[in-house]
C-alpha cells in the first residue's frame, strides 16, 4: 500500500494491507446509517450535481460494521496518534461504544455547529454534528496548542483559548455550479484538525474517502495521505482533485 495515494476499496480491506503502527492521524466521517438519501435537496442543493452512489449501511448492522474499521483504524495507528470520528446524534451509541471495546481513549467529544439545519415540524433542527476526538496512549499523543495562535491575550481577548474551546462554529461551504458528493467536511474544520493534531510530513488517513477532502487537505499542507473509497464516482472526483490540485470541480450541465 503506497501513500500520497487513494484506493477505489473497502477500507477494511485497505487496511489489512498497511504495516501496523503507521499512521499518524486518522480523520474520518463514516457513513450515516439512517437511511441517507444522497439526492435529496436538502441544504439549497441542486439535485442534478450531487454524484450518485452514496452507499448507505443497515442500522442493524452498524455497530459490527463500525467494530470492523475501527479494529483495522487501530491497528496502523502509531501510539503516539490520534483519531478524529464524525458522526451525527443518531448513531453516536454504537461509535461511542465501538470505540470503548476497540481500547481508544477519548480525549475530547468536540461539537461541531454549522449554519444551518432540515426544516423541521415536530421537532428541534439538528445543526451540529458530533466529533470524538480519541487516541491509542493519551501520554504519548502529540498535540500541537501553539499551531495556530500565540498564548497572548489581546484586546479582544485570547484568542487562542477560543479556537481551542470544545464547540466550533464553522459554516459549512456552499459549491454552487459545482460537482459534489452529499457530505463533505468544511475545508476550514479539516485544516484545524491537521494543524493541532498533525506536522508536515506526517501520515494522514481517511478510510472514508468521499470527495477527498482529507487528502486533498493534507497535501497541501504537506502532509502525506492514504483513503479508501467504495463509489466510483467518488474515487474518480477525488482522484481529479488530487491529481489536478484544484479544491472545486466544475459540473458540465
Amino acid at each position: 500500500m503506497q501513500v500520497n495515494r487513494i484506493y477505489l476499496m473497502d477500507c477494511r480491506e485497505g487496511m489489512k494491507q498497511m504495516p501496523a503502527g503507521c499512521v499518524d492521524l486518522i480523520v474520518t466521517d463514516p457513513p450515516f446509517a439512517i437511511e441517507f438519501r444522497a439526492k435529496r435537496s436538502n441544504y439549497n442543493r441542486t439535485q442534478e450535481r450531487v454524484l450518485e452512489g452514496y452507499t448507505e449501511i443497515p442500522a442493524e448492522e452498524y455497530y459490527p460494521f463500525t467494530l470492523s474499521w475501527m479494529r483495522e483504524a487501530y491497528r496502523v495507528l502509531k501510539d503516539s496518534g490520534s483519531m478524529y470520528v464524525f458522526s451525527g446524534w443518531n448513531n453516536l451509541r454504537d461509535i461511542l461504544n465501538a470505540l470503548e471495546e476497540i481500547g481508544f481513549i477519548t480525549v475530547n467529544h468536540i461539537i461541531w455547529k454549522y449554519q444551518f439545519g432540515v426544516y423541521t415540524k415536530r421537532r428541534f433542527v439538528t445543526s451540529h454534528y458530533h466529533c470524538l476526538y480519541v487516541c491509542k496512549d493519551d501520554r504519548l499523543r502529540r498535540f500541537y496548542p501553539d499551531s495556530r495562535f500565540p498564548a497572548t491575550r489581546t484586546k479582544e481577548g485570547n484568542p487562542r483559548y477560543r479556537d481551542m474551546e470544545d464547540v466550533w462554529v464553522i459554516p459549512r461551504e456552499y459549491w454552487n455550479g459545482d460537482v459534489k458528493t452529499p457530505t463533505k467536511l468544511p475545508a476550514e474544520l479539516v485544516r484545524k484538525i491537521l494543524q493541532y493534531s498533525s506536522v508536515e510530513g506526517d501520515l494522514v488517513l481517511d478510510p472514508f474517502l468521499g470527495s477527498g477532502q482529507v487528502a486533498v487537505i493534507a497535501k497541501e499542507m504537506g502532509r502525506r495521505y492514504v483513503g479508501f473509497e467504495v463509489v466510483p464516482e467518488y474515487y474518480q472526483l477525488a482522484q481529479q482533485r488530487l491529481e489536478q490540485e484544484i479544491y472545486r470541480v466544475k459540473a458540465n450541465l
